[in-house]
């Protein structure tokens, strides 16, 4: 995989894909953002050795500005973003096999947004970051998909006060409306988010696609996700790798009581060490 690109900063590290935006003065989201995610998308989907992806901005005041703006005025750029790689972006990212998690500082408004809803996982520093969808006082809307995902997130009331009044939300407000799974105090996001991702690339990687789809399949009628949920669990909790991670962890104390105070470390350490 190519880690070279004109608006993007990509390092690898223990299967995490660590990629910063990085398109100076306001990381517009232009032209040049697009044709340099699509591409990264493009190939990262085809590297095994990635299993997550995390992605942060370069510039502190700044996650995604905003689509840019010169689509309204301009026809021909906005046919040629029709034409380009943009109008399918949000889409290639959703379809990633790599876990997504985007770790949010600055301002995101309008279509940074509706990239934020294509990732999987969304944390934001407290204090530090914003969030808004400014379309209506131009004249037009969220597209994208920011009318779709964020009523879904946060229910339709809060969704219209954030589309309608066309004002910037702090990351304590986006938290309780569901745009991001939580705010956390920017010393403390860093750590959090890459601890996350490493763990979650540690993981038998036929597992962490298999809770994806089951959980992806909670927006069908409880019936059918269910039986999802029942097709896709009996072939990993029958396989050779859930028997030997699973003898190992009892073999480190798993279901003794000292062992299930803290359960957590002892997967971590036990289970890690006989799966290395």
């Amino acid at each position: 995989m190519d880690h070279t690109y004109d608006t993007l900063r990509v390092r690898v590290a223990h299967g995490v894909a660590f990629v910063s935006i990085d398109n100076p003065p306001i990381n517009l989201l232009d032209t040049a953002l697009v044709a340099d995610l699509d591409r990264f998308a493009t190939e990262v989907a085809a590297d095994d050795a990635i299993r997550v992806i995390v992605l942060d901005s370069a510039d502190s005041e700044f996650f995604i500005a905003h689509g840019d703006m010169r689509l309204i005025v301009d026809p021909d750029a906005l046919a040629r973003f029709v034409e380009g790689p943009g109008a399918g972006l949000h889409g290639r990212f959703r379809a990633l096999p790599q876990v997504t998690i985007a770790k949010i500082t600055g301002r995101v408004r309008g279509g940074g947004n509706e990239f934020l809803f294509a990732l999987d996982m969304r944390f934001a520093a407290r204090d530090a970051a914003w969030f808004g969808y400014p379309e209506v006082s131009l004249g037009i809307f969220p597209g994208g998909g920011g009318t779709q995902y964020l009523p879904r997130l946060g229910g339709r009331a809060r969704a219209l006060e954030a589309v309608l009044g066309a004002d910037l939300f702090d990351a304590d407000t986006a938290e309780r409306y569901g745009w991001i799974n939580r705010a956390l105090p920017a010393a403390e996001l860093d750590h959090y988010v890459d601890r996350l991702a490493t763990r979650i690339a540690s993981y038998p990687p036929e597992a962490v696609a298999a809770a994806r789809r089951a959980v992806d399949a909670a927006s069908l009628p409880i019936e059918e996700g269910s039986k999802v949920e029942a097709e896709l669990l009996w072939p990993v909790f029958t396989g050779a790798t859930a028997i030997e991670r699973t003898a190992a962890a009892l073999a480190a104390g798993a279901q003794t009581r000292d062992g299930e105070l803290d359960l957590e470390r002892v997967l971590e350490v036990g289970v890690g060490a006989a799966s290395a």
